[in-house]
């Protein structure tokens, strides 16, 4: 059997698709796979490593991504796409395969932020910022974590107070995405009424935003500090439907379930990094491809993605069903991230020494899966979701 050629992507991925996994995908789901991957091969790709290398999000991306209907791509009305979630999760699978900092933005500006307003926005608050916030023309972010409370966002001490018809907002958030960019804030706060969301205009008096940095990962995105120092809002910036911790969570397994797909997106293009540079590289009169150790490498990797693709598929059909529950999501996103980390880390050492140059997006991908497994969840909360879920016994406190 002759080499496969390393110049014939679509051949290597047909290949790759060893379970037939592309057959599963209606004519309409392939297609906007396609459309956003022909959108990451021409806009993405031939830019990713001067924007990872220079520490910047390229915000002229934001109205190309509302152009291309991935920003709150599921929600219906606005604006936006009403796109199935299977849909989506393809859109983010090869959003990540371009670069985790791209799918971030798609998703703090359309799980989070654009799904809170849909869900638990006034009419008045959706038709004023859904839009915008669709076709990119605004960007939002989603304030929640804490200096002091991340996995445990009971224990947030930004608060909300009355003062006759206005609430005045103090406190801090930090790793809140897009904050320097964006132009509406969803905050966090409790109040005497437990916990509340709030649309804090980003210009606000009181409001001050810091960029965190510098950074070893996701270095193509933006993680801030924001601080709150008595800031006034009026009572139309209260979400009205957002009542208690239900409500953000709400928004973080939105995104964590794009995270599933996302994952699989880095871990697809290490391994066709991997393995197109294993075929062209010859050491000892032959491919690297052909020795032993290397095509175990390539075999456990591509096991891993092709389960954890129908694993991101299997929740997507449930999502659409309306029967996805929460720890489904957390085995994904736990079990994904994971993989997706080992087969960037095993496909740079298929790359040797070239691995840790730029221009390869496996250690690009490693480094930025370290922040993905940590942001959402980290695994030992999710583990823990999965233990209280396995014996009725929350390990949390």
């Amino acid at each position: 059997m002759p080499a496969r050629d390393p110049d014939d992507l679509a051949a290597l991925r047909a290949a790759a698709d060893i379970l037939g996994i592309d057959d599963l995908l209606s004519e309409e789901e392939r297609a906007t796979r396609d459309r956003v991957r022909a959108f990451v091969d021409a806009e993405i790709r031939p830019h990713i490593a001067d924007w990872y290398e220079r520490a910047v999000f390229p915000v002229e991306l934001a109205p190309m991504l509302g152009e291309l209907g991935v920003l709150g791509m599921s929600l219906d009305g606005y604006g936006c796409a009403g796109r199935s979630a299977v849909e989506y999760g393809l859109a983010a699978m090869e959003l990540e395969a371009g670069d985790s900092g791209i799918r971030t933005f798609v998703s703090v500006q359309g799980a989070l932020a654009m799904s809170s307003i849909h869900r638990f926005g006034s009419e008045e608050q959706k038709q004023e910022w859904l839009p915008r916030l669709a076709s990119g023309r605004a960007i939002a972010s989603f304030a929640l974590t804490e200096p002091t409370a991340g996995s445990d966002p009971a224990s947030m001490a930004t608060f909300a107070r009355r003062e006759g018809d206005d609430w005045v907002l103090s406190g801090a958030k930090r790793w809140i995405g897009l904050g320097s960019i964006a132009q509406v804030a969803v905050v966090w706060a409790q109040t005497d009424e437990g916990v509340r969301g709030f649309l804090v205009p980003t210009d606000a008096p009181g409001l001050s935003v810091a960029v965190l940095g510098p950074k070893l990962s996701m270095r193509a995105s933006v993680q801030t500090e924001l601080r709150f120092d008595d800031v006034r809002l009026p009572a139309s910036a209260q979400l009205p439907g957002a009542r208690g911790l239900r409500a953000p969570f709400a928004g973080l397994g939105e995104a964590r379930y794009g995270i599933a797909w996302g994952a699989m997106g880095a871990a697809r293009d290490s391994f066709e990094a991997a393995l197109r540079h294993s075929l062209r590289r010859v050491q000892f009169g032959r491919p690297i491809a052909a020795f032993q150790l290397t095509q175990q490498k390539l075999a456990d990797m591509a096991v891993e993605i092709q389960k954890g693709t129908l694993l991101a598929l299997h929740l997507g059909r449930r999502k659409d069903a309306g029967i996805l529950t929460p720890e489904q999501i957390s085995l994904a996103k736990l079990g994904n991230v994971r993989e997706a980390l080992t087969i960037a880390r095993e496909a740079r050492t298929i790359l040797g020494g070239e691995g840790i140059l730029l221009e390869h997006s496996p250690l690009r991908h490693a480094a930025n899966l370290e922040s993905v497994r940590t942001y959402e969840g980290t695994d030992e909360v999710h583990t823990l979701v999965l233990g209280q879920h396995l014996t009725g016994l929350a390990a949390f406190r």
